[in-house]
């Protein structure tokens, strides 16, 4: 057995790097297309140094530099969706968690609670803050899990397999509210997203799939991480499956009616506001909009009430700025509301992508002036679909993709 000593050893894969701009992230899809088949199908779960196997378009697609719709558009285009249906799948779970949460925005409202009342805990329990910091800084012993902590604070990025099989431990090995857990990935993933992360995070503690925990089990680690850490400490320092319970909480709200799109204006000047939930604004181009300049609303820093990492801040406003350069704008790049609505004074009206339940959603509502906020045609053919378990948007699959076209300003 060869034991992970180093974060990243001398002979390992680098880690993958993450450039701020929509060309980065084109390449690195240009660049993965060739194993989103059978490839990716084979090797999605294996975890391994310099992630080789899965695409890590996850930082652009979080921001909407890239779309879901053009990824999908360029998969299909090299494989049928039966031979790409894995990788399709992994992104319909995105739309599928935004879609719940925005149809269920009391959860994200429960989180926000459950982590003040958490963080109030590690201020009077030093049991629970000394274990909640040594989570943090991946000085737990346990060592998979120590080293996931690290690279996440290194790299912003983990492996999806390795986020499951984290959160898992924190909850039910390391016994630590699953709220600080999705808070510490908040602050230091590059694609830290309200809806992903947080019903991730609930879907391991058993509150997403009422009764359903997920148990991190020595051996699948060892089997997709090429055996690379110590299996014996592991297997002695991890509760079994049977030893796991589901956590207990609220019944699920019932969803709220979809969001209505609008119409963009007929006349006037306009100003786009983009934000860093959607930074690309292909579909108000193919509807015909003509903006007058452009800014972006950024909301690194409200995503926790901790510090944010600064590669994710300094991320987030990067590839904002790069989405503002595209289209030619002049506008601010900026975290503050009032600098937007000095702004917006100069339109007559402001066109904005619809903002799902979240920080930047919360922030954008702080700008007192009306918005026409058109939905993407992805999203409106998704999120109908999004009221029960994952199944019911899995079988709509194809209806989805049928919507590329239209996404994209084909």
């Amino acid at each position: 057995m060869t034991r992970q000593t180093d974060l990243f050893p001398a002979d390992a894969a680098p880690a993958p790097t993450f450039t701020p701009t929509r060309e980065a992230g084109l390449d690195r899809l240009r660049r993965f297309v060739p194993q989103a088949g059978r490839a990716y199908a084979d090797m999605r779960n294996h975890d391994l140094p310099g992630h080789p196997h899965v695409s890590t378009l996850s930082p652009w697609l979080r921001h909407r530099a890239l779309t879901e719709a053009e990824v999908c558009a360029a998969v299909t285009e090299r494989f049928s969706p039966a031979t790409a249906e894995k990788f399709l799948q992994e992104v319909l779970w995105r739309s599928y968690f935004k879609g719940w949460l925005e149809r269920r925005p009391g959860v994200w409202t429960e989180y926000q609670q459950g982590l003040k009342a958490a963080r109030n805990r590690i201020a009077t329990e030093g049991g629970l803050r000394s274990g909640w910091e040594d989570a943090c800084a991946g000085r737990t012993g346990i060592e998979p899990f120590d080293h996931w902590a690290q690279e996440l604070a290194a790299t912003g990025y983990l492996h999806n397999h390795a986020r499951m099989w984290f959160a898992s431990i924190w909850m039910h090995t390391l016994r630590l509210p699953w709220e600080l857990g999705a808070d510490f990935f908040l602050r230091h993933l590059l694609d830290g997203d309200p809806a992903s992360n947080t019903l991730s995070w609930r879907w391991v503690a058993g509150l997403h799939t009422r009764g359903k925990t997920y148990a991190a089990r020595a051996s699948n680690i060892a089997k997709y991480t090429g055996d690379r850490f110590d299996g014996w400490t592991l297997g002695h320092k991890l509760r079994s499956a049977g030893e796991v319970e589901a956590l207990d909480g609220p019944a699920h709200p019932a969803p709220r009616d979809m969001p209505g799109d609008q119409a963009l204006p007929t006349g006037g000047r306009i100003g786009l506001l983009l934000h860093e939930d959607d930074l690309h604004p292909d579909y108000l181009l193919a509807r015909g909009l003509e903006a007058a300049d452009c800014a972006a609303l950024i909301a690194p820093t409200d995503r926790s009430p901790l510090a944010v990492a600064r590669h994710v801040t300094d991320f987030t406003f990067a590839l904002a700025q790069d989405a503002v350069t595209r289209q030619g704008g002049t506008g601010p790049v900026t975290d503050d509301p009032d600098q937007i609505a000095a702004w917006a004074e100069g339109f007559d009206h402001i066109v904005t992508p619809y903002a799902p339940t979240g920080p930047l959603a919360t922030k954008l509502a702080r700008i007192d002036r009306p918005m026409i906020r058109p939905l993407r045609d992805w999203d409106a053919a998704a999120w109908p679909h999004t009221t029960g378990g994952f199944f019911k948007l899995k079988t709509k699959m194809a209806d989805i993709l049928a919507t590329v076209p239209q996404d994209m300003g084909a």
